[in-house]
């Protein structure tokens, strides 16, 4: 089956919302559903909002992202889609991501200086900035840059204390203790 790419630009149709979690509320189920969806169809890709605009990027066999992109044209979520990029590849490059999400980052802040572009609109961007913009976003999450919004909880808050100090040294002490019985009767055997 052959391989292809396709990255698109859209508006949202959505009024934002304060963020959750570190994500805004619509683009986080956004996201739920995508991992699900992409990765039982095999697609990887990322996906960028700011501004009230989308920038999304999807790779995978060609059957399975042609549905995935229909799926997102008819999303009323989505709205001004546009096609940015579509062309064959040879071997997927997000090979880890079902659908990676980056945050509004200094990275995107930077992008948009350098381009002298006064806000996120990727329906503006030139190839070079498409290209550049898919960099950016596989680079990220070589630089944990990226959320994921099923981690987030995990992530940001850290995990209770269950066993007291002494607790856990009682337990390793006993464990210790049972290793060295252990060693014990295996040499008398």
């Amino acid at each position: 089956m052959p391989l292809i790419r396709l990255a698109y630009a859209s508006e949202a149709a959505f009024e934002a919302k304060p963020l959750e979690k570190g994500v805004e509320p619509h683009v986080a189920r956004i996201l739920l559903v995508s991992r699900r969806n992409n990765t039982k169809m095999s697609v990887v890709g990322g996906l960028y909002y700011g501004d009230n605009r989308f920038f999304q990027y999807l790779e995978g066999e060609e059957e399975a992202v042609r549905a995935t992109y229909q799926r997102i044209q008819q999303d009323p979520r989505h709205r001004n889609v546009r096609t940015l990029i579509e062309e064959p590849i040879t071997s997927p490059t997000f090979t880890n991501w079902s659908m990676k999400y980056v945050p509004a980052s200094a990275d995107v802040q930077a992008f948009l200086n350098r381009h002298k572009l006064p806000d996120f609109n990727p329906m503006a961007f030139d190839s070079e900035q498409c290209e550049e913009m898919i960099d950016l976003i596989r680079r990220s999450s070589l630089d944990q840059k990226s959320v994921n919004y099923d981690e987030t909880k995990r992530i940001t808050s850290p995990a209770p204390q269950t066993l007291s100090p002494g607790l856990k040294v009682g337990l390793i002490s006993a464990a210790a203790c049972l290793v060295v019985a252990l060693v014990l009767v295996a040499t008398l055997l």
